[in-house]
């Protein structure tokens, strides 16, 4: 018996962890400043132009070693 109550109290408990949890969230997220449409798309814009950037530095890079170390190893080796 007792631990059917243990269990029950365990549940309660963990109910009020979660609805804490969402109420606190909500009221996080209400004092947020959120940006203006503009400059959400302008932000958008950069993270993705910036990303791409990135990436194709990185293959450059990728591939200028691979030349080097696999391809000039491999000859070095005939």
């Amino acid at each position: 018996m007792a631990r059917d109550e243990n269990q029950a109290e365990q549940a309660t408990n963990a109910l009020t962890t979660v609805r804490d949890y969402v109420v606190d969230s909500r009221h996080e997220m209400d004092k947020v400043t959120w940006p203006a449409r503009p400059e959400l798309i302008q932000s958008t814009r950069a993270v993705v132009i910036g990303s791409l950037l990135l990436g194709v530095a990185i293959g450059l890079v990728d591939k200028v070693l691979t030349l080097i170390l696999v391809d000039g190893i491999a000859s070095l080796a005939r």
